[in-house]
């Protein structure tokens, strides 16, 4: 018998050590998966639908609004929402949010596009779901208001926004300006508790 096994051999079975006696590779503490394994790419995939979801809900939303103030609300008297206190009143801004800088159109429209293209590059490698939803807002807001900047007069990259959101004792503002304000606030606090978008959490 034993002389059989020695002329035919027996197979080599590797041990949990693999097959050259090293022990398997682990993923270094901190840092997440690579994107080319199968459910790990499925939650990266899941995770930018989401962002697209919320970019393409804040886009309408913003969009729509303004379509029907520019048709209803436009050089008509301010309409009282909660009295004195909330007003739609349909005003042109040619500044960036809240009306600042309306010297700086065409800057503002470039800083608008850089902002959607590094959103589009951070999608790459995203995991995180309450980052999916900060960006998608911050996507959906800056596109929103870059529409205006390209297709509103007085011209190409120099458009007017339109604003009508009017509290008391605050700038006007839009849609667009609130998804843009609440996806930064919510990239704060992500920040704050050290979650990152390929979702690595940092305990220091």
């Amino acid at each position: 018998m034993a002389e059989a096994e020695r002329i035919i051999g027996t197979p080599d079975i590797p041990d949990a050590e693999g097959a050259d006696g090293a022990e398997p590779q682990q993923p270094a503490e901190g840092t997440a998966p690579a994107a080319s394994d199968g459910p790990v790419g499925g939650r990266s995939r899941k995770k930018i639908l989401v962002l697209l979801g919320v970019a393409v809900l804040a886009y309408l939303l913003d969009l729509v609004s303004k379509m029907i103030v520019v048709a209803k609300l436009e050089h008509q008297e301010p309409i009282e929402i909660l009295g004195d206190w909330l007003k739609f009143d349909a005003i042109r801004n040619a500044g960036a949010a809240f009306g600042i800088g309306e010297a700086f159109t065409v800057i503002f429209t470039a800083i608008a596009a850089v902002v959607i293209i590094v959103i589009i590059r951070l999608a790459r490698k995203l995991y995180s779901l309450p980052w999916a939803i900060a960006l998608g807002l911050l996507l959906g807001g800056a596109l929103g208001n870059l529409t205006d900047r390209i297709f509103r007069a007085p011209g190409v990259f120099k458009g007017a926004v339109v604003d009508f959101i009017a509290p008391a004792h605050f700038a006007v503002f839009n849609l667009a300006d609130s998804a843009i304000v609440c996806g930064g606030i919510l990239i704060v606090i992500l920040s704050f508790k050290g979650l990152d978008p390929d979702g690595t959490v940092h305990k220091d």
